[in-house]
This record gives C-alpha cells, structure tokens and sequence, in this order.
C-alpha cells in the first residue's frame, strides 16, 4: 500500500472527501516527522513506537578496495512495532476497529451482510482443514498395519 492507497482507504472508512483524507494523513504523517527529528519519542498505543535513535561511530571496509574508513556517529529514525500489531502480523489478521465498523454499519446493510459472509466463509475453511489433515493421518497409520499384515504372511518356510 502506497500514501494514496492508505488516503484513499481513509476516505473510504471515514467518509470523508478525498481531499480532506489527504489532509488528514499528511498531518499525521508530518507530526511524527517532526516529532522525530526534534528527539521526542512517539508511541501510538497498539501501533508502535517512532523514534531517533543515535548510531555510534565505528570503522568498516571500503568493498571494491578493502581499505578502512571511519564512519561518523548518526542520527537515525527507528520503529518499533508494538505488541499488537506484531501480533496482527503474526496471524494475517485484520483487525478493524469498533467504531470504524459501527460506522460501516451504519452506512449500507448491504456492506454488512457482505462481511458477515466472508466470515462465515473463513470459518468453515479453517474446519475443513483441520478435517482433512486428519483424514490424511489416518489412512497412513492404516496402510503401514496392512503393509506389516501383508508381510507377515508372506515368509516362506
């Protein structure tokens, strides 16, 4: 997802115009940036932490000639994500805020019902995959009986 993706999205879950969405994620977006680069530390809870972080100077290799160099001391901007977000990751899930939802709700039925579908649909996949894996276990315990059945017999005297 690119800035005008994420605008766009905005737009859509809050109903507002595109232009005002734009506004809106630009503000944000130039806060924590500021924020940032004055030394502060921004924690959004649930999302994760922005903030500047300083890198020591130290020695490395020039590549092409492998001579020495000293690189300087830096500031540098650094995220940490936070719990759950890591654990929205994690799962693949997407989690959706209650108002944003009461909001969805609000607007069409229609919307409402399409995402009471695709839930039920997630649902029963998820069980018939449990289902089949035990199906695949089963049968192999029962041919390795009939493979040592079929064995046994076998031997000549």
């Amino acid at each position: 997802m690119n800035k005008t993706e994420l605008i766009d999205q905005v737009a859509d879950r809050l109903d507002l115009s595109r232009k005002a969405a734009a506004e809106a994620v630009e503000s944000v977006v130039d806060s924590i940036t500021d924020a940032v680069a004055r030394g502060e530390k921004v924690a959004i809870s649930g999302f994760g932490i922005f903030e500047n972080v300083e890198r020591k100077a130290k020695t490395g290799r020039n590549p092409l000639t492998g001579a020495i160099i000293k690189i300087k001391a830096t500031k540098v901007p650094r995220f940490r994500p936070g719990s759950e977000f890591k654990l929205s990751v994690k799962n693949g899930k997407v989690t959706v805020k209650k108002s944003a939802a009461k909001k969805a709700a609000k607007k069409s039925p229609a919307k409402k019902a399409a995402a009471k579908k695709t839930t039920a649909k997630k649902a029963p996949a998820k069980k018939s995959a449990t289902k089949k894996t035990a199906a695949k276990k089963a049968p192999a315990k029962k041919t390795a009986a009939k493979k040592a059945a079929k064995k046994a017999p076998a031997k000549k005297k």
